[in-house]
């Protein structure tokens, strides 16, 4: 804390013993406000300073932070913002009487929380305000708040101190009310439609659901090793096992990865499971799903994201992973993605180091894989769906009937990013084996983003499970898109930031 900081902080902790001395306790908790500021306005929104007398009186009790002040001698005009909006208060002498005056004039700080309760009329200018006949401090706040009128600008003082920046930017809020929007349709939208909410484990014995690497914690009772969960895939589809043949979760992953605009190490995801469905059947349900989210969040299915407008109107586009490779390098044949040396000089351009040396280990599929990364996906900007993923970088996925070496399997790209990732589920314990295996292997050979060997999901499938189809979406970059932000730190309140420098 710098001098001034500290100087502030000693004068306001001063004025706080003095609210103490008058009989307020500066950290109290004996007052309640009878009144949302929201509630206020809506009841007189159409009510002028004539109406306000001629029907009056309107008596309200409302609490909350001091935000705005101006004097004028023996009166003030204050705003005060509760949870649900702001509202002007005219804190005069005349009406609060001299001992109650001198303390608002003397002990009051912007930040600093009052409950007020008057009747109300209308100001010269208009605007609907209460006159305080009684003023009572609630909190005292020893620092400061955001300079007003700029806001709190500072990008790392905004994610590090949400509370700060909740303070400064009340446009904030918004972004996360329309998250809680969001999600709240999605629960509709599978709750209508006979879907299950469950809750899975967070802490799994095995690395599973997801190729990435993860977070390593220890349960000391039981002297174990356990992983932060990469995805609740397996655990969802043994309870479609089990008879639950529709179910969904709501909840967070943790990947050990970096930390971007794109990318936050806990992230929260929707993962649903559909038995007797295809993953063309989620891909239907997929564009229904998001185009009255747009709606329903946003007002429009034509949502505008970093100045360009995404239509969750239109069918989505539909196309191979293959064929947009193509039309990328059309001197590629199909043939040649069967042929891992065709690929490869394609996949190594422009690479060295680790990069190149792992590129040289992988096979055509997984080439196909990097080459689209590249290549294709930041160029997906409206709703396209990419589908027919190669069997090697899908290891959960059931393979195409017509070429053993592709999936059923999808993903959506929205704004040049996935935002869903599906498949028709393998449900054959023998093929799952050897996936898994391939799986054990490739960790064998350094790869760092494996799955382990799941024993007791494959006693589940030799159980039987139904054909089945399950989808994952991402709620944050969902959220992004619908908020226009352009990280995905603006859209979890708590994001994970490098320490700060001492």
């Amino acid at each position: 804390m710098g001098s001034k900081e500290q100087e502030i902080y000693q004068q306001r902790l001063e004025k706080g013993r003095r609210w103490k001395e008058s009989g307020f306790d500066p950290y109290g908790n004996a007052h309640r406000p009878e009144h949302r500021i929201e509630q206020v306005h809506a009841k007189h929104a159409d009510d002028d300073d004539a109406k306000l007398q001629e029907r009056g009186p309107h008596r309200y009790a409302v609490a909350g932070r001091m935000v705005m002040r101006n004097n004028f001698g023996k009166a003030a005009f204050i705003k005060l913002r509760d949870g649900t909006g702001e509202l002007q208060v005219h804190v005069k002498k005349d009406l609060l009487g001299d001992e109650a005056f001198e303390l608002f004039k003397s002990g009051a700080d912007l930040g600093d929380f009052f409950l007020a309760e008057g009747n109300l009329f209308r100001s010269r200018t208009g605007e609907l305000t209460l006159a305080a006949e009684r003023f009572v401090p609630l909190t005292k706040s020893l620092r400061p708040m955001p300079e007003k009128w700029h806001g709190l600008q500072d990008v790392e003082t905004r994610y590090r101190q949400r509370y700060l920046d909740l303070m400064g930017n009340p446009e904030v809020k918004e972004v996360f009310l329309r998250r809680n929007k969001l999600i709240r349709y999605i629960r509709s939208f599978l709750d209508a439609r006979d879907f299950l909410e469950v809750e899975t484990p967070m802490m799994h014995p095995l690395v599973s659901g997801a190729a990435a690497r993860p977070f390593l914690t220890h349960h000391n009772a039981l002297d174990i090793p356990l992983f932060m969960r990469i995805a609740p895939e397996l655990y969802l589809k043994r309870l479609v096992v089990g008879g639950l043949e529709r179910v969904y979760e709501i909840n967070r992953n943790f990947r050990n990865e970096g930390v971007s605009t794109r990318h936050n190490p806990e992230f929260t995801m929707l993962e649903f499971y559909q038995a007797y469905a295809t993953y063309e059947d989620l891909m239907d349900l997929t564009e229904e799903m998001l185009s009255g989210a747009a709606e329903a969040v946003t007002g429009s299915k034509q949502v505008t994201y970093q100045g360009t407008v995404l239509d969750f109107g239109a069918p989505f586009k539909r196309v191979a992973m293959r064929d947009a490779v193509r039309e990328k390098l059309p001197s590629l044949s199909p043939e040649d993605f069967r042929n891992a040396e065709a690929l490869r000089p394609h996949a190594l351009e422009g690479t060295s180091g680790e990069e190149r040396r792992t590129i040289e280990t992988l096979d055509a599929g997984e080439l196909t894989a990097v080459l689209f990364e590249r290549l294709v996906e930041e160029e997906l900007q409206q709703p396209t769906f990419v589908t027919h993923f190669p069997t090697s970088v899908s290891p959960l996925a059931r393979r195409n009937d017509q070429d053993p070496e592709l999936t059923d399997r999808f993903e959506l790209y929205v704004g040049g990013r996935e935002i869903a990732n599906a498949f028709s589920e393998l449900n054959d314990p023998l093929d799952q084996k050897q996936r898994f295996q391939a799986q054990v292997e490739a960790k064998a050979r350094g790869q760092a983003e494996t799955m382990d060997y799941d024993e007791d999901y494959i006693r589940a499938l030799e159980h039987g499970m139904p054909p089945t189809a399950g989808e994952g979406i991402g709620i944050d970059r969902l959220a992004m898109i619908f908020t226009d932000a352009p990280s995905i730190r603006d859209v979890i309140l708590f994001p994970l930031l490098k320490p700060q420098a001492r």
